[in-house]
């Protein structure tokens, strides 16, 4: 199977999770907040499926050998669904979620094997692009899933896809108040170890284990969530462990957003 395939039937799997989750919530539940911060689930909702419009435009752009539209592009999609009720935003969503994966399904696998684009300023594929898909699709069905599951986690397949590509997310959501920290990051299930360096700048990088004096061994859904800023301690893994480092400071570096 193809990374394009793999991506394919990933994105699947958690529209059917979001779906699940979301598809027969109340008007109250759905009006409820979500992880998200200052989002209710609708509001969750809303940017999953304007995501989906967006998505299939960039989508559409990189086949048509077009430049990738811009945000001038996307506020008209924002307006029509900030616009809209609570239950629309609800219902609509996964409309639009399951009619951009019919689009995807329906272009010939040569042609997305082929796209070349860029994609806010640098080179990008097919599987880049369903991979930013895919990122923001899992960590936004979580947002909406443990706000009645508190011990729910990312699901294997979606972790498998997003586990190695932290280091450019690390790079740009990470915040530095200029205190040094050198950590490895091991992960399990699957098995990654990252060098997180966090100076002027923060970055998560594939490394050897060594070279610092701090270690945190956790399960990579739970680095993932953690560099999207969803690593609380009410919702951190009992078999998280750390060794020379402080879990808040790191918490301090991913904010969330």
């Amino acid at each position: 199977m193809s990374r394009i395939d793999e991506l394919e039937t990933t994105l699947h799997a958690s529209h059917a999770r979001l779906d699940a989750a979301a598809g027969s919530l109340t008007a109250e539940q759905v009006s409820a907040g979500s992880y998200c911060r200052d989002w209710s689930i609708a509001q969750v909702l809303s940017h999953i499926g304007s995501g989906a419009a967006i998505f299939r435009l960039l989508l559409d752009a990189g086949l048509n050998n077009a430049d990738a539209p811009g945000r001038e592009a996307f506020e008209p999609i924002w307006d029509v669904w900030n616009a809209m009720s609570p239950e629309e935003q609800q219902q609509s969503a996964l409309i639009a979620d399951a009619a951009f994966l019919e689009h995807v399904d329906s272009i010939p696998a040569d042609r997305l094997e082929s796209l070349q684009m860029t994609l806010f300023g640098t080179p990008a594929d097919a599987a880049r692009l369903l991979s930013m898909r895919l990122n923001e699709h899992a960590i936004h069905t979580w947002d909406i899933v443990v706000m009645s599951d508190p011990a729910a986690t990312l699901p294997e397949d979606a972790v498998a896809q997003m586990v190695d590509g932290l280091g450019p997310l690390a790079a740009r959501s990470g915040k530095t108040d200029g205190t040094p920290l050198e950590v490895t990051m091991i992960t399990t299930d699957p098995e990654r170890t990252f060098r997180l360096s966090v100076a002027d700048a923060v970055s998560l990088a594939p490394a050897d284990p060594d070279g610092t004096t701090a270690t945190v061994t956790l399960p990579a859904e739970a680095l993932i969530r953690l560099v999207y800023g969803r690593l609380d301690p009410d919702h951190t893994p009992a078999e998280v462990s750390v060794s020379g480092v402080d879990l808040n400071a790191l918490r301090a570096v991913f904010q969330g957003f």
